[in-house]
């Protein structure tokens, strides 16, 4: 398809939407290198863990590593999107999202390999409610935009991936790392790259929210579309986060399950919160509240 014209001779950047200040911020603090991060402590630590303490490090990292995988196959459809929208500063800041989580693959696959000394396949960790949302929904939501680029779609698509994958999920994983690692001064390397992980995890969620905030903004009507996607996920969510417990008993680290499905619900209910709020406002209030998060780092 030709081009007509470009955004950049005939309006300019829109340089203080959200997505730019975003853009802005993954540069500043995305640029990091997970070839850079010294494991050599980690190395020493993982030695002197018990069996059980091991497998549960590597339950937790073959979920993260699976799912981080998972989103860099499955985001090209979003970009190819918002880029088809004519949405030029909201592309360029989904760039550096691509860019980022294929550096979260290469990062867990460090660890498996440098400091775990892993099997190649850790799919047996990967329970049946796992496998239904990164085999199927996530990708499912992600490539239909393919075929439907409508704003229902990318209500749909965003909410699993931003909301429940990452806002749920990862953000769930990250407490879990630092509720055994630091806590415990383990592994200095792996709560490094947990911390870059999770600044930049912070900047995706923070995009998916004003992405749906802003399609909601628009039209109302696509508030039910988005309850609908998450009354779908939320359960898979608290079931992969029951199952990653329930081989232990006791569970190692003197880790509490009821601790992270607590966790887990606030951060939902946090997003939640955000979304109902766009219903009934204007796109000028959704880029204001936007720009606080953004600004206070809080996805």
């Amino acid at each position: 398809m030709p081009h007509e014209s470009f955004l950049t001779t005939t309006r300019g950047l829109r340089r203080g939407l959200p997505p730019m200040r975003l853009f802005e911020k993954a540069k500043r603090f995305g640029v990091w290198n997970p070839s850079d991060i010294d494991l050599s402590q980690d190395q020493s630590d993982w030695q002197g863990l018990n069996a059980e303490e091991q497998d549960i490090l590597l339950r937790l990292s073959a979920l993260f590593q699976a799912g981080e995988e998972a989103v860099t196959l499955d985001l090209l459809p979003l970009l190819l999107v918002i880029a088809r929208e004519g949405r030029l500063e909201e592309e360029m800041y989904l760039t550096s999202f691509l860019w980022e989580e294929a550096k979260h693959v290469e990062f867990f696959s460090r660890f498996f390999a440098e400091v775990a000394g892993a099997p190649a396949d850790l799919s047996r960790y990967h329970s049946p409610s796992y496998r239904a949302l990164f085999y199927d929904a996530l990708p499912d939501a992600m490539h239909r935009l393919l075929v439907d680029p409508s704003p229902a779609a990318q209500v749909r698509a965003s909410v699993t991936y931003n909301m429940v994958t990452e806002g749920v999920l990862a953000e769930t994983g990250y407490h879990g790392y630092f509720q055994v690692l630091q806590r415990n001064g383990l592994m200095p390397g792996q709560v490094r790259g947990i911390q870059l992980l999770k600044q930049d995890e912070s900047r995706h969620i923070a995009y998916g929210i004003y992405l749906i905030s802003r399609l909601i903004a628009v039209d109302p009507g696509l508030w039910q579309v988005a309850e609908d996607t998450m009354n779908d996920l939320l359960p898979l969510a608290m079931d992969i986060i029951g199952d990653a417990f329930t081989p232990y008993d006791p569970v190692p680290f003197g880790l509490s399950p009821a601790d992270f499905t607590d966790f887990a619900i606030g951060q939902f209910q946090k997003r939640l919160e955000r979304l109902e709020r766009a219903r009934g406002a204007s796109l000028e209030e959704i880029d204001r509240v936007t720009m606080a998060v953004i600004e206070r780092d809080d996805g």
